[in-house]
């Protein structure tokens, strides 16, 4: 999102100065002078993923109870407020839905408002159980994640359906936000594995099981393509040091997610299926994730150092900073699951730090929203996308 844009269409003259009049005046959708679009759900990933995270722990888990509840609510809140406030505009004025579909940028984070109902999905189960009451809040899980699973499998297909045969993409237009249609079947696999226990046992429970093992798969090579075409092109265009580098750091969303939902698998798999499978699951999660550590590791190096890079050439403030939070979160859950299936004191401390680290970027990323909120900059209409991607001709 460009702040330069000078357009004054895009301006609201009489509302100028009162930040919250022009918040509820977006939330409203009273016009077309501000916008929410699905890029702001991944405030709801970042805020939720806090909550899951600390009760994943291996460490300190009990000392952050009080604090996870609280932040399991404020997301949960979140999410409402922010399907209240795009669900309207979108069924009323049908030409925001174009507007999205037609900019190669934006249509990637459809995959966002799935992926914050399967967040506040497991967040239920994880934090909002002893105060809802199990059988609630598992129900309300179930419902979250049927449909969050739905709308994900659909942003997997649709969306790069539309990037192969509506955009005309040239050799350095990859970049971290195509990961965002195809991560949300890897949320609703880790989920879904919190829901295998509360599945009726025999066929059901055995056939949720291998449906979430199969959604690990799908979203897990899907990712591995894309994340070799963005190691590509930094290779060979390098960054363009403008607010999409942020979205680097997505590349560490599949990976620790996927270590999450084969952590959680392997340890559902007794009662679920036969205990001889049950074994290779227990085994698999760990012979898989080991490997991705490490490589999470030198993602977060590269990412760090590029971001770091971009910031002194003056990077500007976008919502693509919420890229800094829910990935991070994903390698403490992951982390946090290797550590519960090693004992490893390497992995319990390595989910501490990442989680430290996730803390300080939601400060950055909160921060950053709430002044762009009272500016207003943050609630106009974005400019046409600087993305190298471009509809096709005919």
């Amino acid at each position: 999102m460009n702040d330069d844009n000078g357009d004054e269409a895009v301006k609201n003259v009489e509302l100028k100065g009162f930040w919250w009049k022009r918040f509820f005046y977006s939330s409203t959708g009273g016009s077309r002078d501000f916008a929410m679009g699905p890029n702001w759900f991944a405030s709801v990933m970042g805020t939720g993923i806090i909550a899951n995270a600390a009760a994943s722990l291996p460490l300190f888990s009990d000392q952050l109870h009080v604090f996870s509840v609280v932040v399991w609510i404020l997301a949960s809140t979140m999410l409402v407020g922010l399907l209240l406030a795009t669900l309207n505009p979108l069924v009323q004025h049908q030409g925001v839905w174009k507007q999205h579909f037609n900019d190669p940028t934006m249509v990637q984070f459809y995959g966002a408002p799935p992926m914050a109902m399967l967040t506040i999905a497991g967040g239920t189960v994880l934090v909002g159980a002893p105060y809802l009451g199990q059988a609630l809040a598992v129900n309300i899980a179930w419902v979250l994640w049927f449909i969050g699973t739905l709308l994900g499998l659909a942003t997997a297909v649709i969306i790069p359906f539309r990037l192969f045969t509506h955009f005309e993409v040239s050799p350095d237009s990859a970049f971290g936000g195509w990961l965002m249609p195809v991560v949300p079947p890897m949320v609703s696999a880790a989920i879904g594995a919190i829901l295998v226990p509360y599945a009726p046992v025999g066929v059901l429970r055995e056939t949720l099981f291998y449906v979430c093992f199969s959604l690990f798969g799908l979203s897990l090579i899907a990712a591995f393509i894309i994340i070799v075409m963005i190691w590509s092109r930094l290779a060979h265009h390098g960054t363009s040091g403008s607010s999409r580098v942020p979205t680097l750091w997505i590349v560490l969303g599949p990976l620790g997610q996927s270590m999450t939902a084969a952590g959680i698998l392997g340890t559902v798999a007794i009662g679920a299926v036969p205990e001889a499978i049950a074994k290779g699951f227990e085994v698999f999660s760990v012979l898989y994730s080991i490997p991705v550590f490490g490589f999470i590791v030198l993602w977060t190096c590269l990412a760090m150092l590029l971001t770091l890079r971009a910031r002194r050439r003056h990077m500007r403030f976008a919502l693509t900073y919420w890229s800094f939070t829910f990935p991070v979160g994903t390698c403490v859950t992951g982390m946090a699951q290797l550590a519960h299936h090693t004992g490893s004191p390497l992995f319990q401390w390595a989910s501490v730090l990442y989680y430290v680290a996730l803390l300080l970027a939601w400060c950055l990323a909160a921060f950053g929203t709430t002044r762009g909120i009272m500016q207003g900059h943050i609630l106009r209409h974005p400019v046409p996308s600087s993305v190298p991607v471009k509809p096709m001709k005919g």
